[in-house]
């Protein structure tokens, strides 16, 4: 999963993006509701944002009355110190999808934000499986035979975004744009290395990484015969 973080406050912003990093989720952090604007207008769209209304350049209120103009119905989560009803009901009147006054306790937040990747994936039930792979999206942990898997930030966006698809074709443009925030140096054949690293944890299980030639990747369950 990949969450823009729009707070324009740099301190809270590492913090929050560190915090959120450690649940192995991909955030790219802007400052500012410019440059908040033009990555929700050039980069694939993002699971969820997490925007601060109190904004340098743009208002978040102009950012996310942008962001809705264009018809994108990415989750997005208001994180302000304005907790008046006034603001809330501006928020939530531009489209926003939930509300949070700061300050905060970290641990709602986590909750809120797992909540709202839910509902954009359209599963209620926190926990999917493929096979013996179980994934916790409450504890964001997979677990393989009734173990638990080892990943990495990069490895478990891998795994993640083809579960989520089980069955289905995932192209590389498309994980790369999930595993790789903005600042990192990377290319699309990076994602050859990290698919690999999974595919050797999953050996031996019940479940694999099918590679369609010019298409993407499948991540299906291997029924014996």
């Amino acid at each position: 999963m990949r969450i823009l973080l729009v707070e324009d406050d740099r301190s809270l912003s590492e913090w929050l993006a560190k915090s959120l990093r450690r649940g192995k989720v991909v955030v790219d952090c802007v400052h500012d509701g410019e440059d908040a604007d033009h990555a929700l207008r050039t980069t694939q769209e993002y699971a969820l944002v997490i925007l601060d209304l109190a904004l340098p350049a743009l208002s978040g209120l102009d950012v996310l009355g942008r962001l809705r103009a264009r018809g994108s119905v990415i989750p997005v989560l208001i994180l302000t110190a304005d907790g008046t009803i006034d603001s809330r009901v501006a928020g939530l009147d531009r489209g926003a999808d939930d509300y949070m006054a700061k300050p905060f306790d970290i641990h709602e937040l986590e909750a809120r934000v797992r909540a709202q990747l839910r509902r954009a994936s359209n599963r209620k039930n926190p926990v999917v499986q493929c096979g013996s792979l179980v994934f916790d999206s409450n504890k964001r942990q997979f677990v393989l035979g009734a173990e638990p898997l080892s990943l990495t930030l990069r490895e478990h966006a891998v795994l993640e975004a083809l579960l989520m698809r089980a069955g289905s074709t995932v192209s590389k443009a498309e994980l790369f744009e999930t595993v790789f925030g903005f600042d990192d140096d990377a290319s699309p054949s990076s994602i050859e290395i990290y698919v690999h690293r999974v595919r050797k944890k999953l050996a031996a299980s019940d479940v694999g990484i099918a590679t369609l030639r010019g298409l993407g990747y499948v991540l299906k369950a291997i029924h014996g015969d």
